[in-house]
């Protein structure tokens, strides 16, 4: 054996490079991944073992041997671990079963004390009941005992309804509670006095029916009897009567006889055209009225309103559609989350204004209107007019205006409606100024145009009410060669004199735009006003600032033959401001 040492090989420059880049590879990625202190771990594994692969790429000699020793290595490695995790997992179920024993002492100790706790609650609850038995016991020989001072009071012992224990014990919560049940009884106080009658008092009113209606059945009898004597009187004069004419020829029997037949057909055929005019027995309309008048007060009583209001619109001859029904519902306190129970009945009995052939009357009318507004109910107005089924009338035409003029949303439908109303009804004038009002300017001079019945002091009255500059315009403007509905010159100084003057100072700028031949051709045209006044609506310009107008219709006034202007100088001419 050669007992020299044995000299390190010597390193080539590259691999002594190579050998100082993975040393710091080693340092950086330790100090990356943040394992400060030695010992097995994952990150050290990684990292030596990207490393080990460096080598290995960078020492090819050797790559082959390297690799499958670094093979085996991951093998064992791998190998290890998975032993370690099924270690850990049979450790964790070992912990299980081992705490099994333990778990099941305690819930068998647990159950024993359950048990014994429910058989204490089961002891108590037969002590309790028994005392309460007792008590029960006790309280009915009490109440048997003394029945006679406790038989309008309810049972003391019992809670009282809406409050607690400690409410029950509370003074302040008893005052209030007893407040509460004092306008209880107040209330229903009232209620029994408005609402309700006592029993003996419907069964008076029935008895003085009964008599009534047998001293109605007797009347009928001996008005009977009456008009029996009446007919074989009537017919013993008439007999009587034709046989003093012919002189008392013949058998008076036999004229007894004709003239009682003549008389009998005569009675037949008005019996039969009474039989058809009026079908129900007159006799029995008073008990047919009666009966109805009482189910609609049963049903309203009940809180039916619906049944109570189509039973109401079924009735016949409409008996229960007058202002004493309508009032029966007006009483009656809306219920949250349904319509007015007024809505439902004016609903019903518009309904059957076809079948009866003949709309309800103006006053029910008005008030289905207001009551149909009033609740928000646009849309059922809009059918009531629109079907017909209603009676129209001025009264209705203001209420729905008044309700467009309150709600802009829907103002246009409501003037619509009221311009409707207006027309049926001959309001002419009204219905002009919802079309006015609707801005329907074109339509409002067709109106005008197919009327012919509208004096200037109407339309002056039009344009105070709506004072539109296109509308005037329209007015003061000829159409199709005819002369304007309206004067310009009284239109302007009308504005002026009502304190307008924002309307008229539009008009006159709409004026003053159109040029001068157009102001010469409404002063000219202008048949109404006179020459005086048009001077006057020259110094209305001239004081407003319209002053090119005011000299064009001076002009204008001027040029006219046989038309001069008198100085202002002489102030001692009685004549002063007179154009000839």
């Amino acid at each position: 054996m050669n007992k020299h040492a044995v000299l390190p090989p010597i390193l080539s420059r590259s691999d002594k490079e190579f050998l100082e880049s993975m040393q710091r590879y080693i340092v950086t990625e330790v100090e990356k991944v943040g394992c400060t202190e030695e010992g097995p771990a994952d990150e050290y594994y990684i990292i030596y073992r990207n490393v080990f692969d460096k080598v290995i790429e960078y020492v090819t000699a050797y790559k082959s041997i390297l690799t499958s020793i670094k093979k085996e290595y991951d093998t064992f490695i791998e190998t290890v671990k998975k032993d370690q995790r099924t270690s850990f997992c049979l450790h964790g179920k070992l912990k299980v079963l081992a705490a099994e024993p333990t778990a099941l002492i305690y819930h068998q100790k647990r159950k024993s004390q359950l048990e014994e706790k429910i058989r204490m609650i089961e002891n108590n609850s037969l002590m309790i009941q028994l005392q309460i038995n007792q008590v029960k016991t006790h309280r009915a020989k009490c109440e048997k005992k003394e029945v006679k001072y406790y038989c309008l009071s309810k049972e003391p012992s019992k809670m009282i309804p809406g409050m607690d224990i400690q409410d029950s014990v509370d003074l302040n919560a008893l005052g209030e509670y007893m407040k509460q049940l004092k306008n209880k009884y107040e209330d229903i106080k009232q209620a029994m006095l408005m609402k309700y009658i006592p029993a003996q008092k419907k069964a008076d009113l029935d008895e003085e029916m009964i008599l009534l209606l047998k001293r109605r059945d007797k009347a009928e009898n001996l008005n009977q009897k009456l008009q029996f004597r009446y007919q074989r009187l009537q017919i013993i004069s008439c007999a009587l009567e034709v046989w003093m004419t012919s002189n008392m020829s013949g058998s008076f029997q036999e004229i007894v006889e004709q003239v009682q037949e003549t008389i009998d057909i005569q009675v037949e055929e008005i019996v039969v055209d009474d039989a058809f005019e009026d079908s129900p027995n007159k006799a029995k309309e008073a008990e047919i009225m009666l009966y109805y008048i009482e189910r609609l007060n049963e049903l309203i009583s009940l809180g039916e309103y619906e049944n109570a209001a189509s039973f109401a619109a079924s009735s016949p001859w409409r008996i229960l559609h007058n202002i004493g029904t309508m009032n029966k519902f007006k009483e009656v306190e809306k219920i949250r989350g349904k319509p007015h129970p007024l809505l439902s009945y004016f609903e019903e009995i518009f309904s059957t204004s076809h079948a009866f052939r003949r709309p309800i009357n103006k006053d029910l009318t008005l008030e289905g209107i207001k009551c149909g507004l009033s609740e928000k109910r646009l849309d059922l107005v809009i059918n009531w007019v629109t079907q017909e089924k209603i009676t129209f009338s001025e009264e209705a035409g203001d209420v729905i205006c008044a309700y467009g003029e309150q709600d802009s949303y829907n103002k246009s439908k409501c003037l619509a409606l009221a311009q409707m109303i207006y027309d049926q009804c001959g309001l002419h004038k009204k219905a002009l100024l919802c079309l006015c009002k609707q801005g329907q300017i074109h339509g409002a001079m067709e109106y005008i145009q197919h009327f012919k019945d509208f004096t200037s002091d109407d339309l002056i009255q039009l344009i105070t009410s709506c004072p539109q500059t296109k509308l005037i315009q329209c007015l003061i403007q000829e159409r199709n060669g005819k002369a304007p509905f309206l004067s310009c010159g009284l239109a302007i100084l009308h504005l002026f004199s009502v304190d307008m003057k924002k309307s008229g100072i539009k008009l006159l700028q709409k004026i003053s735009k159109s040029g001068k031949d157009a102001v010469e051709t409404l002063v000219l045209n202008d048949a109404f006003c006179s020459i005086e006044q048009w001077q006057e609506v020259a110094d209305l310009c001239l004081q407003n600032g319209f002053e090119n107008l005011s000299n064009d219709i001076m002009c204008i006034l001027r040029s006219q033959s046989g038309v001069s202007e008198i100085s202002e100088e002489g102030s001692d001419n009685p004549m002063k401001h007179v154009f000839w």
